[in-house]
């Protein structure tokens, strides 16, 4: 399995109404400092209906980019419930999934 396959699957575990963050996703997947690398991966996403990689945000507690627009991203994430305010993560304790 390649890193891109690895961290997809990753990446499933994270459920509806949760979000991870580039960092936390690369550590998951035991490549420290690849939240670059993640963020690349994610971008080239082929089936973004299936592995939800718009569950993934920067560290910040911003949403980040996504490949079809923030806005897009940032809709997906509150019909999801997740609170969201200037594009900041609200709430990011009881938010944030830790694999």
């Amino acid at each position: 399995m390649n890193l891109d396959e690895k961290i997809y699957k990753k990446l499933l575990e994270v459920p509806k109404g949760k979000i991870t963050t580039y960092g936390e996703l690369a550590k998951a997947v035991g490549f420290t400092n690849g939240q670059r690398a993640v963020g690349k991966i994610m971008n080239k996403n082929p089936y973004p209906v299936i592995i939800p990689c718009h569950r993934v945000v920067k560290s910040d507690g911003k949403i980040g980019g996504y490949a079809y627009g923030g806005e897009i991203k940032k809709n997906m994430l509150q019909k999801e419930g997740i609170k969201i305010k200037d594009d900041k993560i609200l709430d990011w304790e009881n938010t944030i999934y830790r694999f």
